[in-house]
């Protein structure tokens, strides 16, 4: 993150499935929309209260464009973190108009009111795949394991 950026973390829902699209020189981009609602608990009534629903307009890039349109759906809760951007641009008719968007950079399905299941392995941080310490994928029969890290 460049210096005088906007940082956000929006957690929200998918108001629709992510839009897929590849620009001209193979570049994935996944455009959807996060509505975020703010609660609040009423003490006078003993109930939660919703406010106003925030519509924020994001877009994914490359590989996560492609994971965010192939793993994440219309009502999935998401925890989204990137950047504020302001898109500014003239109509046909010469009128001048903007908008702020948000580059996300990470995305992830929030497992406060579900589950999720991960697919696929973790990719090997320092070498071939089973380097790892906490990798029990090609362990020996009748290994053990602790929950201490191994250093």
């Amino acid at each position: 993150m460049s210096f005088g950026e906007t940082p956000i973390t929006l957690v929200g829902n998918l108001t629709d499935d992510p839009e897929l699209k590849f620009t001209e020189g193979g570049a994935a981009l996944a455009k959807f929309t996060v509505a975020v609602t703010p609660r609040s608990f009423d003490r006078n009534t003993n109930q939660w209260k919703d406010g106003t629903t925030a519509f924020y307009r994001c877009a994914a890039w490359r590989s996560l464009a492609e994971h965010v349109a192939e793993c994440l759906g219309k009502g999935s809760r998401v925890v989204a973190m990137g950047r504020m951007r302001q898109h500014d641009w003239t109509t046909d008719q010469g009128e001048k108009r903007s908008m702020l968007a948000v580059e996300v950079d990470d995305i992830g399905a929030s497992v406060r009111f579900t589950t999720v299941q991960i697919n696929g392995k973790r990719p090997a941080q320092n070498g071939p795949a089973g380097d790892s310490p906490w990798d029990k994928t090609n362990a020996p029969a009748g290994a053990e394991f602790s929950a201490e890290p191994p250093f």
